[in-house]
């Protein structure tokens, strides 16, 4: 399978391409394509799939056996037709300044508490983070969030690169998802705010930390040392 188009462009909202197949006359892959499929706490995108004059909602997009699938919410789409795709953009960029500020959060969770993601869940007005945590308390996430924030002002860049699993199992700090890595990919997306973090994460980002806004911690919850909770909303 090609390399989605939101791997290297989170910014992308239009794009054209071929349909490869239709199972159940609404399971539609295409030839390339940019929405995101749910996975890693990130939400699905949405959006229309256009063939001449009709448009097919995006209800769902998933990763099945390796292919994006898109299901939309009537048939019409065949194989072979040319269409042209439209991403529901305020929706996705949401989710892709939710995306960095939990980067920049479990980065000073890494380094400050050498704590690690254990799930984390984004949606359109809240983020979850879980995390273990030894030495826990409420006031030394809030610190944190307010260390994060003054690093937000500094605008720092966000990039994107690739890593070969030789070189990122050399670097375990690049992994900050408990379970580890997968056992199937060859070459990992590797995504940096400025020179302060590097993470394996295959999401979509905003290319400055400014346009995250104001993170504002809104709940904390301690259900045992491998599951710290907190929940944060961006202002």
């Amino acid at each position: 399978m090609a390399r989605a188009l939101y791997m290297d462009d989170s910014y992308l909202k239009n794009w054209d391409t071929k349909v490869v197949s239709v199972t159940d006359n609404k399971y539609v892959v295409l030839d390339k394509t940019a929405f995101y499929p749910k996975g890693g706490g990130q939400p699905w995108d949405e959006g229309f799939i256009i063939k001449d004059d009709q448009k097919f909602k995006i209800v769902y997009v998933g990763k099945f056996s390796g292919k994006i699938s898109h299901e939309v919410d009537r048939p019409g789409l065949k194989q072979g037709d040319e269409v042209s795709c439209e991403l529901d953009w305020e929706r996705r960029y949401t989710y892709m300044r939710y995306h960095t500020a939990s980067h920049l959060i479990s980065n000073i969770l890494f380094n400050r508490a050498n704590a690690k993601i254990t799930g984390n869940q984004i949606e359109l007005d809240k983020t979850r983070m879980d995390f273990s945590m030894k030495d826990y308390s409420p006031e030394k996430l809030h610190d944190f969030v307010s260390e994060a924030n003054n690093i937000i002002e500094k605008d720092l860049p966000i990039t994107i690169d690739y890593m070969s699993r030789e070189e990122v199992l050399g670097k375990p700090e690049l992994a900050r998802l408990a379970i580890g890595l997968p056992e199937n990919i060859k070459e990992f997306r590797i995504v940096r705010i400025g020179d302060i973090d590097e993470q394996v994460d295959g999401g979509t980002h905003i290319s400055h930390l400014k346009e995250i806004g104001k993170i504002e911690v809104i709940k904390t919850v301690n259900k045992g040392k491998n599951n710290r909770r907190m929940y944060f909303v961006l202002k």
